[in-house]
């Protein structure tokens, strides 16, 4: 290569220093040493990867060699203003230039110059970098940042804002000034608050917007905005920070849309949803109708909607919907308020989202299914009807972020629709069942109380029957169960009921049950009642008598004859005071007070595994037992006269006197139907008496007298004799008008379990 304007002179010191020449070698830029006259006479290593020449091509020529031809008359300027007083030189600053390659290539280049002098003359060092790469990257930004402009420009269905840490705005769109109303002047500069309603304004919205964008990244919502002229749009708003290394806030972006017509056409959906769902007043069909509508706006995996039971004071859960082909849905039946994600939304009326990304924090800890892999996602949305909190709607999903802010919004409209379709089918049930209620009660009252059966009923003055019922006064102010023991026919019933009226309770209802009257199939059902279609002939829904008895008093008579296998369920209302009727799922709980009845030895009964013995104690709590009438014959007069006053008024006789031997003969029988069987035989005397005299069947007690063994102390041989002899004299016959069972003033199906009880079969009489 010809090397234009070469010195034959030798090269200065500088060139020939091997520690100098080493040093340029480690300088990573390529780098030559100019001297005065522009001729190179040192270059490095890198400067031939960079240009093409070899050092020694390059020593001797010009350093101009190493630029185009249009831009050396610039390089010679800035070299020589360099190299002309180095000692009043620093390093210069970078000359951006074109490079030429020994090929001919062109390509950027920064040039540092940095004059020095020493013995030979004044030199200048040239730095030389490649910045083809970030001329690139300058190009590439410069258009990125033109094509944004452009685009924030052009595009005019979105507000696009800039907004300082503060929340001032910084920057305007044509969008943001056709859908607020606004000038570039008018707003920069004023808080993003402006556009806000006053009532939002108020509560913090604004600025609890840009605390949760700080501290999450991000804050989408949803809302009525402010124009300038005063008119209303609805907005959905995202709202993102920029944070810089140190997680500083430097501002944010916001980007709004106006919506107004989607938000029409979302809430004429919500109405026609609200529509169907008001439709329904039965509780079950309204469920099932929540679910269906809520797919319509949302797809799920599960759905279950959490009311609050005010008998358990839980959160009670009802599956509304799954998607086909999953696995059956694991939640708990009750969830507690406190400390759960539907209880947390539950008091604060406030809907709650997990995106199920890592990390992610909630106010309240995740129930087990929801943190295994069986749920990825989740959101819970509050239900408050007119008055108060019914519950939450919440849905789930096996995807992560499943649920967007848009998602909650039109799901918290349908929530507040079907929170009110909810109270409406809430208050339809209690009004629904109340009448039910009212209407088996009616049923009850006129068929099982009667104007015979009250307290006045009590007839006597023996001392035997004040201690009993000094008892039952003692007893009746309490809610404590009583448990009435005596034989048959000694008014049972009549103590019960006297506890019912001397109680607080007296207002409220008093229903019995004769457990032995009533088929053991039966019973379970007659007590809690039963669902349509739990067994054979369960037409209807029926109320049991503890739902009948609510708030107010069970009388159990003769509660030695409930079968074994139904004692525990019994046992359950006793200790926690609720059950589930025969065939439903639904804990029903009830305020009753238990008095029971029997004429059996429940201790015995216990001992023969008969009777559970913690019901037995349950049922014991205060017992009372009723003196059979033998052993008061001091009130069987005073019973007599109360019997035919009674029945001579209802069969409009006038009977005025009793014969002392008729008396005297009463007095001495010793009655093992006690009041009841004398009830009947004064009955049946009234009936035979013509005229003012009464005529007892004197007979019949001397034969009765004659069947009961002397000195016999068993209760049973006297109650079966006594039986056998009535059975005798009706041939046989129990039920229908003159059978044993009227004779003996039972029910048939009682005397028939009496016969079973006592070993009487046909063969017997």
């Amino acid at each position: 290569m010809k090397q234009e304007g070469a010195s034959l002179q030798p090269l200065p010191s500088i060139a020939r220093d091997e520690k100098r020449r080493q040093l340029l070698e480690s300088v990573p830029d390529a780098t030559v040493v100019v001297d005065q006259t522009g001729r190179i006479i040192l270059a490095n290593a890198q400067t031939e990867r960079m240009f093409g020449y070899s050092p020694q091509e390059l020593v001797g020529q010009r350093v101009e060699v190493l630029i185009p031809e249009d831009l050396r008359d610039a390089h010679v300027k800035h070299r020589a203003d360099y190299g002309a007083a180095p000692r009043t030189r620093e390093m210069g600053a970078g000359i951006e230039l074109k490079g030429k390659r020994k090929d001919g290539s062109t390509f950027p280049v920064e040039i540092s110059l940095s004059p020095f002098e020493d013995q030979d003359g004044h030199f200048v060092v040239s730095a030389i970098r490649d910045v083809t790469d970030r001329k690139l990257a300058e190009e590439a930004i410069r258009l990125s940042e033109e094509r944004f402009r452009r685009l924030v420009a052009e595009v005019k269905d979105y507000a696009i804002l800039m907004l300082d840490p503060q929340g001032r705005v910084q920057s305007w769109n044509e969008g943001a000034e056709r859908i607020e109303g606004y000038q570039a002047d008018e707003i920069i500069g004023r808080h993003f608050s402006c556009f806000y309603p006053s009532e939002d304004i108020e509560r913090g919205k604004p600025e609890e917007g840009l605390r949760i964008a700080a501290r999450d990244g991000r804050w989408e919502d949803e809302g009525w905005r402010i124009r300038k002229d005063g008119s209303r749009y609805w907005a959905s708003v995202v709202v993102t920070a920029l944070h810089d290394p140190s997680g500083k806030v430097l501002g944010f972006t916001k980007v709004a849309r106006d919506i107004t017509e989607r938000q029409r056409a979302r809430e004429a959906f919500v109405l026609e949803i609200t529509n169907a769902l008001l439709s329904n007043l039965d509780i079950t069909k309204l469920l099932s109708a929540i679910g269906a509508c809520v797919r319509q706006l949302k797809e799920f995996d599960y759905a279950t909607l959490a009311l609050y039971d005010a008998d358990t004071k839980m959160l009670r859960m009802h599956l509304i919907g799954s998607a086909p082909g999953l696995a059956a849905f694991p939640a708990e039946n009750l969830v507690p308020v406190a400390g759960s994600p539907p209880g947390w939304v539950y008091v604060s009326r406030k809907p709650l989202v997990l995106k199920g990304l890592p990390g992610e924090r909630l106010p309240v800890e995740l129930p087990p299914y929801v943190r295994s892999q069986f749920v990825k996602s989740a959101c819970w949305i509050p239900l408050v009807g007119r008055e108060a909190s019914l519950g939450t709607l919440n849905l789930f999903s096996q995807r992560q972020e499943a649920f967007s802010g848009d998602d909650l919004g039109v799901l918290t409209q349908m929530a507040n629709q079907a929170a009110v379709a909810l109270d409406n089918a809430l208050a339809f049930q209690r009004i629904s069942d109340l009448n039910k209620r009212l209407a088996e009660e009616k049923l009850y009252l006129e068929d099982e109380l009667r104007p015979e059966n009250s307290f006045e009923e009590i007839v006597g003055q023996s001392k035997e029957l004040k201690r009993v019922l000094k008892q039952i006064e003692t007893v009746a102010p309490t809610d404590s169960t009583v448990l009435i023991l005596g034989e048959t026919g000694t008014g049972k019933e009549l103590l019960a009921r006297a506890v019912h009226d001397l109680s607080p309770r007296r207002d409220a209802a008093f229903v019995k049950m004769n457990c032995a009257a009533v088929p053991a199939g039966l019973l379970e059902s007659e007590l809690f009642g039963h669902e349509k279609g739990a067994f054979t002939g369960a037409f209807a829904q029926r109320i049991g008598r503890f739902e009948l008895a609510h708030r107010g008093t069970l009388f159990l008579d003769e509660v030695g004859e409930i079968p074994l296998d139904l004692q525990p369920k019994l046992l359950r209302v006793l200790q926690e005071k609720q059950f589930e009727r025969v065939g439903g799922s639904r804990t029903i709980m009830t305020d009753v007070r238990i008095v029971a009845a029997t004429n059996r030895d429940l201790g015995k009964l216990v001992a023969s595994g008969q009777f559970r013995i913690d019901l037995f104690y349950r049922l014991s709590v205060f017992p009372v037992s009723v003196p059979a009438l033998r052993d008061r014959p001091e009130d069987i007069p005073l019973l007599v006269q109360h019997f035919l006053s009674k029945f001579a008024t209802r069969m409009r006789r006038s009977i005025n006197t009793i014969p002392p031997e008729t008396m005297e003969a009463l007095c001495r029988y010793p009655w093992p139907g006690n009041v009841r069987e004398l009830e009947h035989l004064i009955e049946r005397a009234v009936i035979l008496s013509p005229g003012p005299v009464l005529r007892v069947p004197i007979l019949e007690l001397s034969q009765a007298e004659e069947v009961v063994p002397k000195g016999s102390s068993s209760l049973e041989n006297v109650e079966r004799e006594h039986i056998l002899r009535v059975l005798r004299e009706t041939e046989g016959k129990i039920g229908g008008k003159g059978g044993a069972a009227e004779r003996l003033g039972m029910n048939r199906t009682t005397l028939n379990s009496r016969m079973r009880k006592l070993g009487i079969s046909r063969n017997d009489f």
